[in-house]
């Protein structure tokens, strides 16, 4: 069909067929969206693994090394697997580890304590000590055994050992290494579990350990 322009108009008729075609794809057209409105995002995707016992952003305990807090959770390739880790960032030290996930119970990694538990690690060193053996060598492992276990009353026992014999005879460099790292451990986690700062929990702690000096 061939359509003519009409003498009294310049404008051109469309046939009656392709406006009811323009029409029909107008219809299909999405409403748009009112002004200011927001747009949802569509939601990260998160990497999926196990329940692991300890989660991102909580602080934990590593026997030896001190509060860590864990930063991500994350799947590693290692000797043609992949293990599960948690990424580890340690304050005392500026350094980020990993460790295995089912690893950590094994490595002696363990929660913050609770309230309780500190304040009963505070009335501990407060309390008698027992004597020691005078041999340093001796001494300098049971000490070091007991921070290995890392719980934090096995912590304070050490710090109220050592800080009393350190009243009577100069502790040698090893041990004394030994008494600041069981201190330095001391003083973070109660600071973590009563949530005080780090400066008021070490004068807390001089306070107690002081109350049986003679």
């Amino acid at each position: 069909m061939i359509f003519m322009k009409s003498r009294k108009s310049s404008k051109t008729s469309k046939p009656a067929k392709a406006i009811k075609a323009t029409k029909a794809k107008k219809a299909t057209k999405a409403p748009k969206a009112p002004r200011g409105a927001k747009t949802r995002k569509a939601p990260r995707r998160t990497p999926r693994h196990p329940p692991t016992k300890y989660k991102v952003g909580q602080e934990i305990v590593y026997p030896l090394q001190g509060v860590g807090h864990i930063r991500a959770i994350e799947e590693k390739p290692f000797r043609e697997k992949k293990l599960l880790y948690y990424i580890v960032y340690l304050e005392v030290s500026d350094m980020t580890i990993m460790v295995p996930v089912d690893k950590a119970d094994d490595l002696g990694i363990r929660a913050i304590v609770g309230k309780k538990e500190a304040q009963k690690a505070l009335r501990l060193i407060a309390e008698e000590f027992e004597p020691i053996p005078a041999d340093w060598k001796l001494r300098y492992q049971m000490n070091l055994d007991l921070l290995k276990k890392g719980s934090i009353l096995d912590i304070a026992n050490v710090v109220r050992a050592l800080y009393h014999r350190s009243r009577i005879k100069e502790l040698p460099i090893l041990e004394r290494k030994l008494y600041d790292s069981a201190l330095r451990l001391l003083i973070d986690e109660i600071s973590f579990s009563l949530l005080k700062s780090k400066e008021d929990v070490e004068e807390l702690v001089f306070a107690k350990l002081k109350v049986n000096v003679k």
